[in-house]
């Protein structure tokens, strides 16, 4: 069973539509038996994150889906869904879930626009294997973004792509059976459907 994490914030009827585009039923719950129970898990979401973060936890659902990404369950974060796995964020100045070490900060101040809105490059890193969720997708493809915060892990082995936009930034990563993207799949196309259908085959 394919969950998508309903807990009040975000795009969840697109996302549930590109994955039932691949032929495969997904369910949209903010149950913690839903996703207790869930094969795989996608977590997407727009918007605040000290909101987010409180939505999550007044459900109950902080423990059950770091329980699950940590004991190998496949998971996919879309935009938010890759913060909220970090420890902090400049945003409200919230703890994440902590998942993953580092934190969420937002664009430095420059010329350009935030947020970072539209369609951009996204490089796959030169320090590992692209991960299975990449597969015949080519290096640059282009993804579409909408965000003004963006993570900066510790540990760069979890690294899985960057992009630019004033400056280098991490635009996913990955570890055990884990890929989170601050790019929405669901909005980019072909590609962003392919990404998806990679998911659900791991």
């Amino acid at each position: 069973m394919v969950v998508i994490v309903d807990y009040g914030m975000g795009n969840l009827r697109s996302v549930a539509k590109a994955v039932e585009r691949t032929g495969v039923k997904v369910r949209i719950s903010g149950e913690k038996e839903d996703i207790e129970r869930a094969e795989k898990i996608v977590l997407p979401g727009v918007g605040n994150f000290s909101r987010a973060m409180d939505n999550l936890e007044r459900g109950g659902l902080v423990e059950i889906i770091r329980e699950k990404i940590l004991s190998g369950c496949p998971y996919l974060g879309i935009c938010l869904g890759l913060q909220l796995l970090f420890e902090w964020s400049e945003e409200g100045g919230r703890k994440g879930m902590g998942v993953v070490r580092g934190k969420v900060v937002r664009f430095p101040p420059s010329s350009l626009k935030v947020p970072h809105m539209g369609w951009n490059k996204v490089h796959f890193s030169s320090r590992k294997p692209s991960p299975p969720l990449f597969k015949e997708i080519p290096d640059n493809s282009y993804f579409y973004f909408v965000h003004s915060y963006y993570v900066v892990p510790e540990e760069e082995s979890l690294v899985a792509s960057t992009t630019s936009y004033g400056i280098e930034f991490v635009s996913s990563v990955s570890f055990l059976n884990a890929f989170a993207c601050q790019f929405h799949p669901e909005k980019s196309g072909k590609l962003g459907l392919k990404l998806i259908e990679n998911f659900l085959k791991t």
